[in-house]
C-alpha cells in the first residue's frame, strides 16, 4: 500500500472508529467524550502505523513521541481527533482526523477524514471544486480560539467571516467550494495543519504562513502558529490584506 492510500485508509478507519465510541459511550458527554474519542483513535492510529510502517516515526497530538527511531528520516503527523470540543457535541459534526506523512520538511501524503460526512480527502485524489459566484469571498475561522487578525482583516478587505470548528472541517470547506479561504493566527501545533495542507495543496490551492513563507513540517517544536489556506486566485489579495492587518 503507498503513502497516500494508507494516509486515506487509517483517516478514515479512526474516524469510523470515533463514530463508534460515540455511538457506545452513552454515558460520557462533552469534554469526557473527546478524552475517550482522542485516546482510543491514538491508539489506533499508533499501532497501525507501527506494523505498516515500522521505520517511521510518528508525532501525535496525544502522545508527540509515541514512535521512536525515525529510523526512515520520514514523520507521520497526526490528529486522532481534530475538533474535541465540537465531537463532544453530539449534536454537531465538524470534526475530523488528520494523518499525515513529512520528510525533510516537506509533506509527501496525507488524509482528512470528515466522518459525520461519510468522506475522506486525500493526496491521491485531491481536487478544488469551482466556487459559486459570491458578492464576497467567504473565509472561515476558528470558533472556539477566534485570533483578533481575522476581524482586523475584514476590516481591511472585503470578506463574510464564517466561524467553523476542526482545522481539517474548514480547509475541506475550501475545497468543496463552500468557502474561499481559511486563515489561522494565535496558535496551532504541526497536527493541527499538516494533513489539511497536505491535501490542499495537493488539490491546487494555495497554502503557507500568513506572510506567504513556507510550511514546514518535522520541527524541533511542534508549533506552527498561523496559517493561510485559499483559493490560487485569492493569495496576493489575502496575503497584501494580511500583512496590512498586522501593522
Amino acid at each position: 500500500m503507498d503513502d497516500h492510500s494508507l494516509a486515506r485508509l487509517l483517516a478514515t478507519l479512526a474516524g469510523d472508529l470515533l463514530l463508534e465510541v460515540r455511538r457506545e459511550r452513552t454515558d460520557l458527554a462533552g469534554a469526557e467524550l473527546g478524552r475517550e474519542g482522542d485516546r482510543r483513535a491514538h491508539a489506533m492510529l499508533v499501532s497501525a502505523l507501527r506494523e505498516h510502517r515500522p521505520d517511521d516515526a510518528v508525532r501525535s497530538e496525544e502522545g508527540e513521541a509515541a514512535l521512536d527511531g525515525h529510523r526512515s528520516g520520514r514523520l507521520w503527523i497526526v490528529d486522532p481527533l481534530d475538533g474535541t470540543r465540537e465531537y463532544g457535541d453530539r449534536e454537531r459534526g465538524d470534526w475530523a482526523v488528520h494523518v499525515a506523512l513529512s520528510e525533510r520538511g516537506k509533506l509527501l501524503a496525507g488524509a482528512v477524514a470528515v466522518p459525520a460526512t461519510g468522506r475522506t480527502f486525500a493526496t491521491d485524489e485531491a481536487a478544488l471544486a469551482p466556487a459559486p459566484p459570491r458578492p464576497r469571498p467567504r473565509v472561515v475561522v476558528s470558533r472556539s480560539h477566534r485570533p483578533p487578525l481575522v476581524d482586523a482583516l475584514a476590516e481591511v478587505v472585503d470578506v463574510d467571516l464564517v466561524p467553523m470548528g476542526s482545522a481539517g472541517v474548514k480547509a475541506v470547506a475550501v475545497l468543496t467550494g463552500a468557502a474561499d479561504a481559511y486563515v489561522h493566527a494565535g496558535g496551532q501545533y504541526e497536527w493541527d495543519s499538516a494533513a489539511p495542507v497536505a491535501v490542499s495543496a495537493a488539490a491546487g490551492a494555495h497554502t503557507s504562513r500568513i506572510d506567504g513563507s513556507e510550511l514546514v513540517y518535522g520541527n524541533p517544536s511542534p508549533s506552527i502558529p498561523d496559517l493561510l489556506i485559499c483559493r490560487p486566485e485569492l493569495r496576493d489579495t489575502l496575503l497584501t490584506a494580511l500583512a496590512a492587518a498586522r501593522s
